[in-house]
């Protein structure tokens, strides 16, 4: 189900339950999890794109694994605001996924959050190599840590 806005989204959870956030990107996808009272989201893989199949899989097993109860979308929005080619990609993985699962899928604006886990990886002196293989899935926990934030002030 996808439930935007978020507040659709934040009324659609069940409580006490983790959360998942994704960072879609063309090769990969961060994947980052929240705690069960979700205050604090983690960094937890990347995974390389395939086939949408082969993506949704892998994600639905983490989502088993956790025990997810939504879903949050990093929504790749222009710095105007507007919404463009990669905001409908995003919204279409959204759409596809719904056919897999019944958790509630929301997006949360993710401009910057790249930015964001760069900046992070250069304080924490990460050599560029490892922040190449880290950046999607840390770009994810500022998304989720984004949407978390916000859950709690709803």
């Amino acid at each position: 189900m996808i439930a935007d806005p978020f507040e659709v989204f934040a009324a659609a959870l069940p409580t006490y339950t983790a959360l998942i956030g994704l960072d879609l990107g063309d090769k990969t996808i961060g994947v980052a999890v929240s705690d069960r009272m979700s205050t604090v989201a983690t960094p937890l893989e990347t995974v390389r794109r395939k086939k949408f199949t082969a993506d949704a899989a892998r994600l639905l097993e983490i989502i088993a694994d956790r025990e997810i109860g939504g879903i949050v979308l990093g929504l790749p929005r222009n710095m105007d605001g507007t919404e463009g080619p990669r905001c409908q990609s995003t919204r279409a993985f959204a759409r596809n996924l719904t056919s897999l699962t019944d958790l509630p899928i929301g997006f949360w604006d993710e401009r910057l959050s790249t930015v964001a886990a760069e900046k992070a990886l250069l304080e924490a002196d990460t050599t560029r190599k490892r922040r190449a293989e880290v950046i999607d899935h840390v770009a994810a926990s500022y998304i989720l840590q984004g949407a978390l934030d916000r859950l709690r002030l709803l």
